[in-house]
């Protein structure tokens, strides 16, 4: 399919004749991420959406996001989804914290077909979630630096009391494949230590990397907090979204996956595989490299 063919789809939703309508709404879900931790997002998508397409893109090759500066995290963004328009994708769902921290704004602004990001549905959960007011954020550098997700609070609860702290070292123990042993606890009691000391009663894992660890921190944060789960939460965001724009998969479709990557090796893919049970099957390689941002705009 042609670019051009995907604008016409976006353009005039209203005027298309049922047949028309069906085959817009059987275009897969577009899902990006900085390399294969967003598959916790399709994960959720696959169990809450079975009829819908998803094509997944993961950029493997220039992971990590979280150490890389706003307007580098924008371009890759606007790259990864021209790749997942000339896909077909009826819509962008961001699963990286980072970049919706960095990128999903003027992804809003450019775009026309809906984006959501990670940030908005785990702060509503939060919200919903915490008794006591006292909330705290687990995440990337550049998602803390970012401030996203103070602020995605405070329009929603300006009363908070809100602790967000960077957890960098989570990242490369996960993708070690370290999800259950001694040395990624060492490091869970560590950072947690602040926040507990803060007697939050809520915890945002805010990076798609830390569903993935949600057993041992919930083993070592306690029964007493409540752990939000950015994945989930955004699975829930994606099935509203399309009801609401009549984007939703015919039900009587059997939804497919697709997953590329732009590295041809992913050490971590096999970790993810193992931990979600989720099947994978055989990966494409997509390269982004002269990609023109004038395709997802």
């Amino acid at each position: 399919m042609d670019f051009a063919s995907v604008d016409a789809f976006i353009d005039s939703p209203a005027a298309l004749d049922p047949v028309e309508d069906r085959a817009r709404r059987q275009r897969p879900i577009g899902v990006f991420d900085s390399g294969v931790g967003g598959l916790t997002v399709v994960h959720a998508l696959r169990r809450l959406l079975p009829s819908e397409n998803i094509f997944y893109l993961g950029d493997n090759a220039r992971i990590p996001y979280g150490n890389k500066g706003a307007a580098t995290v924008e371009r890759y963004s606007f790259e990864l989804t021209g790749l997942l328009l000339a896909e077909g994708a009826k819509n962008i769902v961001v699963a990286c914290n980072t970049a919706t921290a960095l990128a999903v704004p003027r992804l809003h602004d450019a775009l026309r077909v809906p984006v959501l990001g990670v940030i908005a549905p785990g702060a509503a959960a939060a919200v919903a979630a915490t008794q006591t007011g006292r909330v705290g954020v687990i995440g990337t550098h550049a998602t803390i630096t970012s401030g996203a997700y103070e602020r995605a609070l405070r329009k929603l609860n300006p009363r908070l009391e809100i602790r967000a702290l960077a957890c960098p070292l989570f990242v490369p123990l996960i993708e070690e494949g370290l999800l259950d042993d001694p040395l990624t606890d060492q490091h869970i009691a560590r950072y947690l230590q602040p926040l507990l000391d803060a007697k939050i009663d809520t915890l945002i894992l805010g990076c798609t990397h830390y569903p993935l660890l949600q057993p041992a921190i919930a083993r070592l944060a306690g029964p007493d907090i409540r752990l939000v789960d950015s994945a989930q939460n955004c699975a829930l965001a994606v099935r509203d979204l399309l009801q609401r724009e009549n984007l939703s998969a015919p039900d009587d479709q059997t939804g497919t996956l697709q997953i590329a990557l732009t590295d041809s090796s992913d050490r971590f893919l096999p970790v993810v595989e193992r931990a979600l049970g989720l099947q994978v099957g055989d990966v494409q390689l997509r390269r982004v490299q002269g990609v023109a941002l004038a395709h997802a705009v």
